[in-house]
């Protein structure tokens, strides 16, 4: 684990992220307060609380979570997720200023494990190599090959970013693709992120994309063939080489403070 940080904060010396620390005056310092301690990766996954309805789609709104600590429902992989609230409504909440410290999510090595088990040691291999790009993976979707995966998002601060994306096919070496949204830039792009090295597959702009308010993002994913929408629009169509599977989460990049809420995934149907 001492190898993994030390990697992570020379990566974040040679690229500057010590601008990070450059957020508006009206952002709190803190969103949350972290719990004194962490339950381990299986527990959290015990207590994943995602409702999976009789056509098999799956809705994370975050009801059950508790404000100020990691959440149960997404494991942390990259960066710094926690439960925040706006009156009684419950969100996750990526704070990219924390990031900045350089340092892997908490208990990594064990949130590796329960996500890919024995291969768990390949997979971190990668984490390290994605250090600037925090993500968490979503409880009790192993294989996830076609369909809709959609979010709200509400872009709140970051001076370099305030990225929002939808990550998926996520592989045990740790290789993943996304479609993201960019508050700062007004573009919509699909990303591939390949034996330690990211690469733009597609890039849409002229996306509105107001910081300050929520929106929504959705991907829908055929075999091969992606499409993003933001706000109801359909912006992006692509179609990559192979089938998509694996995994998949929320994403977010260097400074970016994210507030993610209703993460809905429907399958495509069977036969």
């Amino acid at each position: 684990m001492t190898t993994l940080t030390t990697g992570v904060i020379a990566m974040a010396g040679a690229i500057g992220v010590g601008w990070l620390s450059l957020v508006p005056a009206d952002v709190p310092e803190r969103l949350e307060s972290l719990p004194a301690g962490f339950t381990t990766a299986a527990v959290q996954l015990a207590q994943a609380q995602a409702a999976r309805a009789a056509d098999g789609s799956m809705e994370f709104d975050f009801t059950n979570e508790t404000v100020g600590a990691e959440p149960k429902s997404f494991l942390s992989v990259v960066g710094f997720w926690t439960i925040g609230a706006e009156g009684d409504n419950k969100f996750l909440v990526v704070d990219g200023r924390r990031w900045k410290q350089g340092q892997p999510a908490a208990n990594l090595a064990d949130k590796a494990r329960a996500i890919y088990g024995e291969r768990y040691a390949e997979f971190l291999d990668n984490v390290q190599a994605y250090a600037y790009f925090p993500y968490a993976v979503a409880q009790g979707i192993d294989d996830f090959r076609g369909g809709e995966i959609s979010f709200r998002f509400k872009p709140v601060a970051g001076r370099i970013d305030q990225g929002a994306g939808i990550l998926f096919n996520l592989k045990p070496n740790g290789d993943y693709l996304l479609v993201r949204a960019n508050a700062l830039e007004n573009n919509l792009v699909l990303f591939k992120y390949e034996k330690g090295k990211r690469s733009s597959v597609e890039w849409i702009r002229d996306t509105p994309t107001p910081s300050g308010q929520w929106q929504d993002l959705k991907v829908r994913i055929s075999g091969a063939k992606v499409e993003g929408y933001l706000n109801g629009k359909i912006y992006l169509t692509h179609t990559l080489p192979t089938p998509v599977s694996g995994k998949i989460g929320v994403w977010s990049k260097a400074d970016s403070v994210v507030y993610f809420d209703d993460y809905r995934v429907v399958p495509a149907p069977q036969g």
